[in-house]
């Protein structure tokens, strides 16, 4: 026993030790050549600083890279014997049972046509399979709008009717949004959790093969040291520029990033929130997550749980692994440079809360990384701020030392030798960042013919990469500026919440564009013009943050462009291999999307107001009233403020009510049969002029 767990023991500290030595090797040697070219005269304040600044970002890089080439490693060899989906351990027989299992989608005010597709395609997928009797389905909204709140509650019938889902797929709508998905998922444990095994949580846009969701349990079962297995979910399904660049090379490069995280992460992985499983009884055990003292940005709920529940995980003596190799896992992103920004600014706040926990005791070390890293991934885009501006200014100071720069004959000005090394580094982590892993991964299709002919033949894939460098270029700094201002913005404690995701295709406008991306334009243009002016070679160096920012306008609108997107399928650039040969469950998804032919006749008429429908239609009304939980009976300032809506509506009409007021409404039980019996009789019409 002794010898079977000292093994891997032995095995993941060799790897750690070998991945942190190169980090840490490569990060001295390129301290140690900027040292020496600054210790030629001195070093300044403004070098000092250059250093600290320098220091911090390229090690930042060298995880990035070395993880990278690492994945690289492993995918090339086709060798990780720690790979958690093949370590050897007793595993059942195929055609036994599977524990119950539990997939939970988690909603917030979402577009409900699109999450039951989604649910559909995988209910179809697991059926292929023959173990969908082992899964039972959740849609756990939090969802405030009243609107869509009714609207779920008919999809869900719909999609228990025309499955015959009855006592296998479930829809409950909370009271209240409390410690909002943490909490979702608590109170679905608390209530629900001990008739099941696992879990596997799922995003509003989340897809997962039948087969994927069958192995992950497969694996759980395994190894009953395992608490959460995540899988890493490939970007699918938008069809604008911005979005199909962004699935490009998260396809390309995904894979090879994520099988080296897990080269050094092992069984002290991370959890990414959804498109995972996870044990239910240790996640209730230990997952449950206080309010941070403070007020937010700062304090109060965490926002980004999922880091934390597997650093908790972890601290309990769990194991917690990332399943590179295994496929079927799919999400979609958002379709607009400015949509994804938006979705940064929520993520951002939740990970700045991590830096109080990165110092906080009872974590290990490796979930203190974690917890760093999640931090450092948005305070390097203002330390690279930091590191332009101090690299221009000690560029100024260096020309206003040094007058004269061209001698005798020579053609060539002769600059400060520092001025030359700094910006040529720069250049060169520069160059490595954007170039060396996506080389990598180019070089790991000419291994696989199956994988080359699925992103468009080598060629095309090549072009591709070169196309989305160019685009990572021109919107780097655009989202260093963003992230700069975000992480700013959360310094000054203006707390963002936590607001629905647009997530469908739609294309930017130049207003739209103008009023976000106009003060970076006007940046680019200034600092252009400082740079020009006073620091000439500067400015040089400088073209390409410089163009990113002035472009930032048609560079956003051009690729939120559906047209665009399209017209490079067409030809060949950006293709995935989830484009060029589906598998079952995404056209399961598009056949749903495409063909919607509800069982309820209610969905098969247009309606203006889901919410007036739950007032006046008996089957939409009898359906809401089933599905509200039970609660006790407004107090006596509770049932005034409900009888002042009441004549509110009868009298303005439900176009009076806030969003708010009307989910109040229907969201009391004897508040609800009373509207009915007072217009069931009438026509929606009648009903919403008042």
């Amino acid at each position: 026993m002794t010898q079977s767990v000292q093994s891997p023991i032995m095995g993941h500290t060799l790897r750690r030790v070998m991945f942190f030595l190169l980090v840490l090797l490569t990060t001295l040697v390129a301290m140690g050549l900027m040292v020496s070219v600054f210790q030629t005269d001195g070093i300044s304040l403004m070098e000092l600083i250059l250093l600290l600044l320098y220091a911090i970002l390229f090690s930042w890089i060298c995880v990035s890279f070395w993880t990278a080439f690492m994945g690289f490693f492993v995918i090339l060899t086709g060798r990780d014997r720690w790979a958690i989906s093949r370590q050897s351990a007793p595993s059942a027989a195929p055609a036994a049972p599977l524990p119950r299992t539990a997939i939970l989608m988690p909603i917030y005010n979402e577009d409900s046509e699109r999450v039951f597709a989604g649910l559909r395609a995988i209910h179809r997928s697991l059926a292929d399979t023959g173990r969908l009797s082992d899964f039972d389905f959740f849609v756990l909204s939090d969802t405030r709008d009243p609107e869509v709140w009714v609207e779920e509650e008919l999809r869900w019938q719909d999609m228990v009717r025309a499955l015959d889902g009855k006592g296998r797929i479930f829809y409950r709508n909370r009271p209240e949004n409390i410690s909002r998905k943490s909490g979702n998922l608590e109170d679905f444990c608390t209530r629900w959790g001990g008739h099941y095994r696992y879990m596997i949580v799922l995003d509003a846009d989340s897809i997962m093969k039948g087969e994927t969701l069958v192995a992950m349990v497969r694996i759980m079962e395994r190894h009953p040291r395992v608490a959460l297995v995540q899988t890493p979910p490939v970007p699918i399904n938008r069809v604008s520029l911005f979005a199909r660049i962004l699935q490009f090379a998260g396809s390309l490069y995904g894979r090879m990033f994520t099988a080296g995280l897990n080269y050094w992460q092992l069984g002290e992985s991370n959890y990414w929130g959804h498109n995972a499983i996870l044990r239910v009884q240790p996640f209730l055990d230990h997952c449950g997550l206080p309010k941070l003292p403070g007020r937010e940005p700062f304090g109060g709920d965490i926002l980004s749980h999922d880091f934390v529940e597997a650093a908790l995980l972890r601290r309990a003596g769990w194991e917690v692994w990332l399943a590179y190799d295994l496929e079927g896992s799919y999400e979609e992103i958002p379709p607009t440079l400015i949509d994804y920004a938006k979705r940064d600014r929520r993520w951002c706040q939740g990970n700045l809360q991590h830096l109080r926990l990165a110092l906080s005791q009872g974590f290990n070390a490796l979930s203190r990384l974690h917890f760093s890293m999640g931090v450092m991934s948005y305070l390097a885009s203002p330390l690279w701020l930091l590191f332009l501006i101090a690299t221009g200014v000690d560029a100024y100071f260096q020309t206003q030392q040094e007058q004269v720069y061209f001698f005798g004959q020579n053609w060539i000005p002769v600059w400060p030798v520092s001025f030359a090394v700094e910006m040529t580094t720069v250049l060169l982590v520069t160059l490595t960042m954007l170039f060396l892993p996506k080389i990598l991964a180019l070089v790991l299709l000419l291994k696989d013919s199956r994988l080359r002919r699925a992103y468009g033949g080598m060629l095309n894939a090549t072009l591709s990469v070169v196309l989305e460098t160019v685009f990572s270029v021109l919107t780097a700094p655009v989202l260093m500026l963003f992230q700069t201002k975000f992480v700013l913005a959360i310094l000054m404690r203006r707390a963002v919440g936590w607001p629905s995701q647009q997530r469908g295709d739609h294309e930017t406008g130049f207003r739209e564009a103008a009023l976000t991306h106009g003060m970076q334009t006007l940046i680019g243009v200034v600092a252009g013009v400082l740079s020009y002016h006073y620091v000439p070679a500067f400015f040089w160096w400088f073209i390409p943050v410089l163009l990113g920012l002035m472009l930032a306008i048609p560079v956003s609108m051009l690729s939120s462009s559906i047209a665009l997107g399209r017209m490079s399928r067409e030809w060949g650039l950006f293709l995935t291999p989830e484009e060029t040969d589906p598998p079952a469950v995404l056209r399961y998804l598009e056949a749903n999307l495409k063909e919607d032919e509800p069982v309820l006749p209610v969905l098969r008429e247009a309606s203006g107001s889901r919410f007036v429908q739950a007032l006046t239609d008996p089957y939409v009304n009898a359906l809401h009233l089933s599905l509200l939980p039970e609660r006790e009976p407004p107090g006596k300032r509770r049932r005034h403020y409900l009888e002042g809506l009441i004549h509110q509506l009868e009298e303005e009409g439900p176009d009076s009510l806030s969003a708010a007021q009307k989910r109040d409404l229907i969201a009391d039980p004897e508040t609800l049969l009373r509207l009915h019996a007072l217009f069931w009789s009438r026509s929606p019409v009648e009903v919403l002029s008042g």
